[in-house]
């Protein structure tokens, strides 16, 4: 359901920070065994068989521990908006989603004829959910499904109702044949395959698009691409129509956030496209946001934009899929600067400082603009080694001697 989708954002794998205090079941009240032979009972009235359920849990002899802490340290969502689009929208991610649409040119074409959703939106959404499937390379990164559940519903209070929900949909995906019991992998709460759907989602909405009867969102493309198709599709996406445009807020702009207006209606009222272009459609509706605060760029956000927070809802997530598919459909960027602090780096300062510090022997990892824990330590070696304060901070002035 979709509105199972909007709960995955709580669970979504590129979160981590603040700390809120999981409702564990105490030691004196049943063990995870008894819990799961107990569930048995409540599969049974939905259709499940002892067969699949023994074959689903063959094996799963304890709770995992790492899920439930990976639960415990729920984020709180602090990223200002520059630093999120810096490592969704940038130029890595771009060239290889140009390469993906080579490599994937006719599947997206067949996609798009049959859904109506635009290749490049596809191609961001996968993007932004699993790195083009690169995520799904790294066994570090991916859980086996069914215990996560069943750990979230056996000893995280707060999730009990979704985990369970969610469990009783992976059971049904294992009776029905669709993956394998060993491919059944996701992240640790549960969302799935290239384009990370929930159990429930992937009931409402996968698609079998390869024609081989399975609607294999861990191995086919084609099945992925389909499914995230399908769930645009079935909340009404509009082909061919603009997701919003960015918009210059004249002075007293910020009185209006997050009203509804027509576009024309907000260009009487001052608000104007970068480079003084008129809108197109002037009698279609927008939302204005206002994602940086007061002295951001400004957005007219209409009805696509919010058919992708269907997917993910969170404005930030759809931005990023707006703007990341206007540059892989060939479109120019944003014009206007977002309101950086002072001293801070682009995204394409970014990407110099890794290589740079990569080239000097002081990080190993990718150039990718991601500036981690690993980053953070190659800037405090370079900071140490030149003798200046170790702090491990990516600004301009440590850009300007790892230039020197």
């Amino acid at each position: 359901m979709v509105k199972d989708l909007l709960k995955r954002v709580l669970f979504c794998l590129c979160l981590a920070g603040g700390l809120v205090p999981v409702s564990a079941v105490p030691a004196a009240e049943q063990s995870f065994q008894e819990w799961l032979e107990g569930f048995y009972s409540v599969a049974a009235e939905n259709g499940i068989s002892r067969d699949t359920y023994e074959r689903t849990f063959a094996g799963v002899t304890a709770a995992d521990e790492e899920i439930l802490k990976k639960a415990a340290y729920q984020a709180e969502f602090t990223t200002e908006i520059w630093d999120y689009l810096d490592t969704r929208v940038n130029p890595r991610s771009i060239d290889d989603g140009r390469i993906m649409a080579g490599v994937y040119g006719k599947t997206l074409q067949d996609v798009e004829a049959r859904f109506g959703v635009e290749a490049p939106v596809l191609l961001a959404i996968w993007s932004m959910e699993t790195n083009y499937g690169a995520v799904l390379l790294r066994s570090n990164r991916l859980y086996y499904v069914p215990r996560s559940l069943a750990t979230l519903a056996y000893a995280d209070k707060r999730r009990q109702k979704f985990a369970r929900a969610q469990l009783l949909a992976v059971l049904e995906i294992v009776q029905a044949g669709e993956i394998s019991i060993e491919q059944l992998t996701g992240s640790w709460a549960g969302a799935m395959g290239h384009t990370q759907f929930i159990p429930t989602s992937y009931l409402a909405y996968g698609v079998d698009m390869d024609g081989d009867g399975r609607r294999d969102i861990w191995n086919s493309i084609p099945d992925a691409l389909a499914t995230a198709a399908n769930l645009l599709h079935k909340n009404k996406w509009k082909t061919g129509k603009n997701w919003g445009y960015e918009v210059r807020v004249p002075a007293n702009g910020v009185l209006y956030k997050e009203e509804t207006k027509t576009l024309a209606q907000w260009q009487e009222l001052g608000f104007v496209r970068p480079h003084g272009q008129g809108f197109p459609q002037p009698e279609e509706k927008a939302v204005l946001k206002l994602l940086a605060g007061d002295t951001g760029p400004g957005f007219l956000m209409m009805r696509n934009f919010f058919i992708i927070k269907r997917y993910n809802n969170s404005d930030f997530y759809a931005l990023s899929v707006c703007l990341l598919a206007d540059r892989l459909a060939g479109r120019k960027k944003m014009v206007q600067a977002w309101p950086r602090p002072a001293g801070s780096l682009s995204v394409e300062e970014k990407f110099e400082l890794q290589a740079l510090l990569k080239e000097k022997g002081f990080y190993v990892g990718a150039v990718d603009g991601y500036l981690g824990s690993n980053t953070k330590k190659g800037i405090m070696e370079f900071q140490n080694k030149q003798g200046i304060r170790s702090d491990g901070k990516p600004t301009q002035e440590l850009l300007k001697a790892l230039r020197r």
